[in-house]
């Protein structure tokens, strides 16, 4: 009896396939055979992850065993530790003169980049021709303060900026040796905005090779260290930046994002990174220059130590765009809703977030139920495991891009990635190891282009971003990790090179988020987290960026860690 039941069902499923095309009945046919090799290809890339974690720790760990702190000379000078927004309200009502407040950060960076290596141009000199400028304006007193404060909120004021953004009379390298000459004969849209808005440039920093990858490193200015550790990487690829902010060598400063580059580097150095919701800031005049869809994934945003100074500076950013959002809106935290994800899910080759992120997180899930009586709920997006095939699928997607490996040769052909790898190992290449390797992935990726899973993951993408957006409407926010790990050791990144996805991810769904500092970790490194809100509703993570700060203490100076 069991067994015609059995075959009756059979008989049934059999007329329903019948109904569908061959194609779909082929596919389901083949789906046991698919989910067993899909098995054995994940626990095979997590044993190839596991293997290289066991390796990296060891060598690494051998290393710089015994690891020495470089402490940072002491801050002497209390002028570095004041917010941009405070700066400029003091230099407005002259009790700081911008002269002596750009004197004070050019000492500061005089002092720092010795050992830390963030800052690979300046322009001290004409910065301090603008400072004595500013202060010529505010003394003749034609101009009143109400006016100064709307006009040129930031007068006098010094900021800097990535070298791959443009300052009129800077090196404009992107971290790559044939551009080691270039200098930019007029500003970046941001930087220009900057200088309308009163501030000053000051010099420019580090990169990793053309801004993509997640250590600042390149064959043009060497490797920069961090603030709180110098064994340890300062991200990629507003590295440089993220490290001279957190060392007080700059209030604040200009960063860029297409798969983290302002959230990564903000994270490991403990200070706040905005990445804005896409086509709100100009990217013209940034190297390299992002074409297609790829202009939706770069995003140009604010770093810098205090929240309060976040939106003012994303406002001048922003410039007419600040119309398409509510900056000025006052947030009630309290009205939020609050979602939370531990991890990526689980996927073979992502390094699994670290407990001590975990308890970071939990504490602010902590914070939000006893302050507020608010509960945040936990989810999970399953789509988010195949986070990095999406995050691939999208920029191979860009059309009539050039290749990375033309990027690499200033788009005058393309470098044969095979030979420069050959000439790397004999230590005579121009180009860095993580960049070289990227130009074989973009080969590979090439290839799966032809995959039938590559429209499958871009329709993915697009789901995914369905999903959060409709989860989040407006009025809610996520908070997500920003990195599976703290800073990890100069060169580590290799053996993890794609733990970047945590905020990849975000780029190509277009969301803005704002990483926010948690305080340090046990062995003194910056943790935190970053929060995502709503296309659009930045003002939203912003909001909830300042309370975190309130409640966790914000930004530590490195020269103040034992």
């Amino acid at each position: 009896m069991a067994a015609r039941g059995v075959k009756s069902r059979l008989e049934k499923l059999r007329s329903h396939l019948q109904r569908h095309s061959s194609s779909s009945t082929q596919h389901l046919e083949q789906t046991p055979v698919t989910v067993d090799r899909m098995k054995w290809v994940d626990m095979l890339l997590r044993t190839v992850r596991l293997f290289m974690e066991v390796v990296s720790r060891l060598v690494f760990g051998l290393m710089y065993r015994g690891e020495s702190r470089t402490r940072l000379p002491p801050i002497t000078n209390l002028i570095l530790l004041e917010s941009a927004t405070s700066l400029a309200t003091k230099i407005r009502t002259k009790k700081l003169t911008s002269e002596e407040v750009v004197k004070s950060f050019i000492a500061r960076i005089r002092e720092i980049n010795p050992i830390l290596n963030c800052v690979v141009d300046t322009r001290f000199d004409q910065a301090l021709e603008d400072a004595r400028s500013a202060d010529a304006l505010i003394s003749s007193g034609t101009v009143d303060e109400e006016t100064l404060a709307k006009t040129k909120p930031f007068l006098g004021v010094p900021f800097s900026t990535k070298d791959s953004i443009a300052v009129k009379g800077l090196h404009q390298t992107a971290g790559l040796w044939i551009r080691r000459e270039i200098v930019a004969d007029e500003d970046a849209d941001v930087v220009q905005l900057m200088r309308e808005a009163g501030a000053i440039p000051m010099c420019v920093t580090n990169v990793s090779e053309l801004c993509m990858w997640w250590e600042s490193a390149n064959t043009v200015y060497g490797r920069t260290n961090n603030p709180y550790c110098s064994s340890r990487i300062v991200g990629g690829s507003s590295g440089g930046e993220a490290c001279l902010l957190s060392a007080c060598g700059s209030p604040f400063g200009i960063g860029s994002d297409i798969g983290g580059s302002i959230r990564m580097p903000a994270f490991f150095n403990g200070i706040f990174g905005h990445k804005p919701t896409s086509g709100i800031v100009s990217n013209l005049g940034q190297e390299p220059v992002a074409t297609g869809e790829a202009c939706e994934f770069l995003v140009t945003g604010p770093m810098c130590r205090y929240s309060k100074d976040l939106i003012p500076l994303y406002r001048i950013l922003a410039a007419s765009n600040a119309s398409l959002l509510s900056l000025d809106s006052k947030v009630d935290i309290r009205n939020l809703r609050y979602f939370y994800i531990d991890d990526e899910g689980g996927a073979p080759l992502i390094t699994p977030v670290s407990k001590e992120l975990r308890a970071a997180q939990q504490k602010v899930v902590t914070h939000l139920e006893k302050a507020y009586g608010i509960k945040a709920k936990k989810i999970i997006l399953k789509k988010l495991k195949a986070a990095l095939p999406i995050y691939f699928a999208k920029l191979g997607n860009v059309e009539e891009a050039p290749t990375f490996c033309e990027e690499l040769a200033l788009k005058k052909g393309s470098i044969n990635v095979w030979l420069e790898l050959i000439k790397w190992c004999l230590r005579i290449s121009h180009h860095t190891l993580p960049g070289l390797l990227l130009g074989v992935m973009e080969k590979l990726n090439d290839m799966g282009k032809k995959s039938e899973n590559f429209p499958k993951l871009l329709t993915m993408c697009s789901d995914l971003k369905k999903e959060i957006k409709e989860l989040l409407g407006d009025d809610g926010v996520l908070l997500f990790p920003s990195h599976p790990t703290v800073a990890p050791y100069h060169s580590q990144p290799i053996f993890r090179p794609f733990n970047f996805v945590y905020t990849a991810i975000i780029n190509v769904a277009l969301f803005p988020s704002t990483q926010c500092p948690l305080g340090l970790s046990s062995n003194g490194l910056p943790l935190g987290i970053q929060v995502v809100a709503n296309h659009n509703n930045d003002h939203l993570s912003l909001a909830v960026a300042s309370e975190l700060e309130k409640a966790f203490g914000g930004w530590v100076c490195p020269s103040e860690v034992p």
